[in-house]
């Protein structure tokens, strides 16, 4: 007994600092590759900015297919893909149906997001996407009627008044020639709602997948390493062909020239997406062992530490309202995880009290 508790901490200690390392490093690139420029920035020749969103987006969802398939076959042993195959017709054509429309609103939300980042600070966008409790509540509720408790709704409250704050206290000053952001907040607030909208469609749609799964009798169950495989392929596939069909120029094209001009752009975006592959698995070993609290625990202090390092490698400065939208969002978010703590403190002592 001692043992497998000594394995079982020796796990979650693993799986913590492995989820830290990748996806703060992730977060690190992402604020490089999208907001700050290319080349001199000694204020004599024009800074350039990497502008070809989709084609990060193909880079990251090929090493996280890849990825996923070699993690579910280890973990596993079978095919991701095999929920085709191996289930009946009926149920194939619902889980590829949800899986088409999943990766369409999956493909749209990261570009639609890294245009925001051209209006806004990368920090209100870290706020902003640091909950994604708001835009799945208002898909559930609009599309599924799913109903919720009382302090979610106070939870979504405090962290949309957080997000605002933040947001509409920033700083005036006009922003410098290295930066990317020209102060249209409307704009950039307009593309970040877009943006997390379709995190809100992708999400839940993925809960009614699950759902539907755990209805059906199932020959292959879909789990979340097979969901990682599956989803990143289709989302793959997608986005490459409508760049190549739509955007060659201004994404193939001009990624290629100017990744000759500064071929470290190559560089940052092959780690920012083995970043986000490898932070995947983290994600799904913590959830499958420990559960959703634990991993929401790891995930908010994740994303705080986040704010932390932005704020000291990219030289930002935060003003009193602009803590304060902080202390809203992150207040939130630590009491939705407090009463998900009772609650499974709660339902574990009404279990023990029935078996005594």
């Amino acid at each position: 007994m001692g043992e497998k508790k000594y394995s079982s901490s020796i796990t979650l200690c693993f799986s913590v600092l492995g989820l830290y390392a990748s996806f703060l490093t992730w977060s690190v690139l992402q604020e490089r590759i999208n907001t700050k420029p290319y080349g001199s920035t000694d204020g004599l020749s024009k800074p350039e900015f990497f502008k070809a969103p989709l084609i990060i987006n193909v880079t990251q969802a090929l090493l996280a297919s890849i990825t996923g398939y070699i993690y579910s076959y280890i973990n596993q042993r079978s095919d991701p893909f095999d929920i085709f195959f191996k289930n009946d017709r009926e149920t194939a054509q619902s889980i590829f149906k949800s899986f088409i429309l999943i990766s369409i609103t999956s493909s749209l939300s990261s570009p639609v997001g890294y245009s925001s980042l051209k209006h806004i600070d990368f920090l209100a966008y870290l706020l902003a996407k640091s909950c994604k409790l708001i835009p799945v509540m208002l898909v559930h509720k609009a599309f599924y009627r799913t109903k919720f408790p009382f302090y979610k709704y106070l939870v979504a409250v405090m962290v949309t008044a957080g997000v605002a704050i933040f947001t509409l206290s920033h700083s005036s000053k006009k922003a410098s020639k290295n930066e990317i952001n020209d102060g249209n907040i409307a704009l950039g607030v307009g593309q970040l709602l877009g943006s997390m909208l379709l995190d809100g469609l992708t999400n839940s749609t993925q809960d009614q997948l699950f759902k539907l799964q755990n209805k059906k009798n199932s020959s292959a169950k879909l789990s979340g390493a097979k969901l990682m495989c599956v989803l990143n392929a289709f989302v793959f596939v997608l986005t490459l062909a409508y760049t190549i069909a739509f955007k060659y120029d201004s994404e193939v094209t001009y990624t290629i020239n100017f990744a000759k001009k500064y071929p470290e752009v190559l560089t940052n975006i092959l780690q920012f997406s083995a970043c986000g592959a490898f932070g995947q698995v983290f994600v799904f070993i913590i959830l499958e062992n420990f559960g959703s609290l634990v991993l929401i625990t790891a995930t908010v202090t994740r994303k705080m530490i986040s704010m932390i390092l932005s704020v000291v490698l990219f030289g930002h400065t935060l003003n009193y309202m602009q803590w304060l939208g902080v202390g809203f969002v992150f207040g939130g978010i630590g009491y939705e995880a407090y009463l998900n703590l009772l609650s499974k403190k709660s339902s574990r002592a009404t279990v023990e009290k029935k078996n005594n």
